[in-house]
């Protein structure tokens, strides 16, 4: 066999590479390349052989099926009302047609080679389809074509074979090709034949080198379930999911996993009779596991980066780890064909209003929204009653699904995860999607109105109703260079990624009590000394939103420490200022196991907040929780560029004793770099801002507080809103004397705040100050941007 011959049946995929996709194809060219270039980099990729275009051409021709085949597309009607006859029509032509006799000697030949080397006779085979102009950048679709997973023995291979032609015809891949304007008579199917990995008795999955939703380049998406691999692609499980923070992989003493997500993991694919699969129910002890250790994450992690560089391009990547041997291995990789080609000139973002009730919760696939009449459809087969512009809701889909697909407004499933088809679909479509809500095909109802939502970060949204929609579209081109630094507010560390192409200075204000009341949910003292909670309820849920965890406090600061981080990763190197949490005590009983551990005030909001709770014997543990959290963000995953701001602290005394406690659980002013800044929204930090000055790097002025203060006006009350106006002179005075006190002090100074994106003359006011930096919203940053622009060229003007 000479595998370099274009007469050749069959190739080794060790002898091939990119060069040769005419040959075999997409996928299998890709299997070959890695095999040949990357496998001494330790990327481990299964044997295996594949057939060649020469070798399906063969048997088109032995079995005259050239005419007879153009003859079945020669009927196919303008609006394809019979595509499902003539693909049925064409697939029965090939089913019925004999394998030449060299063919069959050549694949029966290297099916054994592979059994000797394995030592099995039987050897178990993954079977692919890969066509001639499939996998290419321009022309990748997910799943046109038929795999075929534990085949064993040579006739059943032979068999399996003869599908995988019959599959260039499917009805979905001459719709795709139609759509594309291939010539079907011109494209040739090259089958893969690949050593199957126990991934049965372990796990598989998908990965890509490139954030899937926002197109955020510096982080590796991993989706993992129990078993064969199918199921995350075919998007018939909730799998874990895992991201990984690029830059820092090259560090051996970092572990630079910035968000785990333990996935449902309700069923799993396993072997069944020979030659076949099935689905099964997983464990109790599966569905709490996650499927990956964290080495294994990294090495993945580090797998996907080496395979990004040697093509040159983000990269969708297929992964298997094998239950007999440990082993981790690459099975597919194919371009990334969604964000590699979005343009980065500009962003649009949208804005969803006046929503209804709250109906459902997914994962958010996109960063747009829709509204529209939901229909529930069970099969493709309805589709004659799903309208253009309609919602489409159903369990899961799959390639037969696209055509209905296309002429949806948004979609929405019950199962599925980041990587399933309905999410790459959805993508390459450019529609909102919420995938894997559970029991949405059970809730919403046909001719239902509804709101798909997707511009709340990870979690995507269904409201009932018809929401108020608007969209802007930002040039990044048009945002100018400013002196004064601009910063960005986050509150949700799951749509940190989103902002990422803005060329902001860092983040000014990351809260955390919105990490810890929306993925942690549990009150820290109530995790701190679990054994205590005497709410049997509470109880109950805590260990439901603890499983896979070693302890109930490492839930809480593995779940803040990865919220950090991935904020953190979306701006790094620029600095991301994480403020403790500032829960008052009525929103801290709020929290799952809370009120055992909180007092009642009259008015929390001047009560037991911020500083004061940090050194208190009955919050202490809870507080060294959040320390922990930081140190992992900082020192484990090794985002050094998080620096800490203490809120609400009143006094200097308060501040020596909060610096104290921070010193007892690892986090040292100075140590490794660390800043801790200090909220400026007391009278008293201003009144004393020369000593605050010593004991901190920063101060962040929240305006709310300190006009609240400064005026003496309940912020929240309806009554006195008239009053409470942050541009007053009183509150400006103190805002303009903590400036030039801290700058005495060589104490950087900054604002996070609404006002200046409400009111352009307080953003020149600041400027005029000398303020360091103001942090805004993200929807704000271009227009603060550009009245700070103003301000700087008047100023120096």
């Amino acid at each position: 066999m000479t595998d370099d011959n274009d007469a050749a049946l069959v190739a080794w995929f060790k002898d091939l590479g990119r060069e040769d996709t005419d040959r075999v194809g997409g996928k299998n060219s890709s299997l070959g390349e890695m095999i040949k270039a990357l496998r001494d980099r330790g990327i481990a990729v299964p044997e295996g052989f594949a057939t060649t275009a020469t070798a399906y051409w063969s048997f088109i021709e032995a079995n005259e099926l050239q005419d007879r085949i153009a003859e079945q597309i020669g009927k196919l009607k303008g609006d394809r009302s019979n595509l499902r006859t003539v693909g049925d029509a064409i697939r029965k032509l090939i089913l019925k047609g004999e394998m030449p006799a060299a063919l069959v000697e050549e694949i029966r030949r290297c099916y054994a080679e592979m059994g000797q080397h394995a030592g099995e006779e039987d050897l178990s085979v993954a079977v692919r389809s890969s066509a001639t102009a499939e996998d290419l950048p321009e022309a990748s679709f997910a799943g046109q074509l038929e795999s075929f997973l534990n085949v064993q023995g040579a006739d059943k291979l032979l068999e399996i074979c003869k599908r995988c032609f019959a599959s260039l015809f499917t009805d979905r891949a001459i719709a795709y090709r139609e759509d594309r304007g291939f010539d079907h008579l011109k494209i040739a199917l090259s089958v893969g034949v690949q050593r199957m990995v126990r991934a049965d008795t372990a796990g598989a999955g998908v990965m890509f080198s490139i954030d899937t939703e926002t197109g955020f380049p510096r982080t590796v998406l991993i989706n993992g379930n129990w078993g064969l691999g199918e199921t995350v692609v075919q998007g018939t499980a909730d799998p874990d999911e895992y991201h990984v923070f690029k830059p820092l992989l090259g560090n051996p003493e970092l572990r630079p996993i910035i968000e785990k997500r333990l996935g449902s993991k309700e069923q799993k694919m396993v072997y069944a009779a020979k030659g076949s699969s099935e689905l099964a129910k997983t464990s109790d002890e599966e569905r709490g596991s996650f499927v990956l250790a964290d080495d294994e994450v990294l090495t993945l992690a580090r797998w996907a980066c080496e395979i990004e560089d040697h093509y040159g391009q983000p990269m969708d990547i297929e992964w298997a780890k094998d239950g007999e041997t440990g082993g981790l291995f690459i099975v597919q990789a194919r371009p990334e064909t969604v964000q590699a080609r979005r343009g980065g000139g500009s962003i649009e973002t949208y804005h969803v209003s006046g929503t209804g009730e709250r109906l459902l919760t997914g994962t958010s696939i996109g960063d747009a929204a829709a509204a529209g009449e939901a229909h529930v459809i069970k099969s493709p087969k309805e589709g004659d009653r799903f309208p253009e512009g309609g919602i489409l809701v159903t369990g899961q889909t799959d390639p037969d699904w696209v055509p209905l697909m296309k002429r949806a407004a948004a979609i929405v499933t019950d199962h599925g995860g980041r990587t399933s088809h309905a999410a790459i679909v959805s993508r390459e479509l450019g529609l909102p999607a919420v995938i894997g809500t559970g029991k949405a095909t059970s809730t919403l109802k046909d001719k239902q109105e509804i709101t798909v939502s997707c511009t709340e970060g990870d979690e995507g949204h269904i409201y009932a109703g018809i929401a108020e929609i608007e969209v802007e579209e930002v040039d990044l081109s048009d945002i100018p260079d400013t002196d004064t630094k601009i910063m960005l507010n986050i509150g949700n560390p799951s749509a940190a990624f989103s902002w990422w192409r803005l060329p902001s200075d860092g983040v000014g204000l990351a809260r955390l009590e919105f990490l810890i009341n929306n993925a942690i949910k549990v009150h820290p003292m109530a995790l701190a000394h679990f054994d205590k909670v005497e709410d049997k309820d509470a109880r109950k849920e805590i260990e439901a939103l603890t499983r896979g965890y070693p302890s109930k406090p490492e839930y809480f600061i593995d779940k803040l420490a990865r919220g950090i981080a991935r904020v953190a990763a979306a701006h790094h190197p620029n600095p991301v200022i994480v403020r403790l949490s500032d829960f008052k005590t009525n929103e801290y009983a709020d929290l799952v196991g809370g009120r055992q551990f909180e007092p009642e005030e009259e008015n929390p909001m001047l009560g037991w907040r911020g500083a004061s709770r940090y050194y208190d014997e009955d919050y202490r543990d809870g507080f060294a929780l959040e320390c922990a959290a930081i140190r992992k963000a900082r020192e484990e995953i090794g985002l050094e560029n998080v620096i800490v701001m203490v809120p609400f602290c009143r006094t200097v005394g308060e501040a020596d004793h909060v610096l104290q406690v921070m010193s007892d659980n690892g986090l040292i002013r100075g140590r490794a770099g660390l800043q801790i800044y200090v909220m400026a929204e007391i009278p008293s930090n201003v009144i004393l801002a020369d000593a605050f000055a010593e004991r901190f790097d920063g101060f962040s002025i929240g305006s709310n507080d300190l006009t609240q203060l400064v005026l003496g006006v309940d912020r929240d009350s309806d009554k006195l809103k008239a009053l409470f106006d942050e541009r007053d002179p009183a509150v400006k005075r103190m805002i303009a004397r903590l400036i030039e006190e801290a700058h005495r002090h060589d104490t950087k100074v900054g604002l996070c705040g609404q006002v200046p994106s409400d009111h352009p003359d307080f953003a020149h006011f600041l400027v005029e100050a000398g303020i360091d930096s103001i942090s805004v919203t993200p929807d704000s940053f271009l227009k603060v941007k550009t009245e700070v622009a103003a301000a700087e060229a008047r100023r120096r003007g």
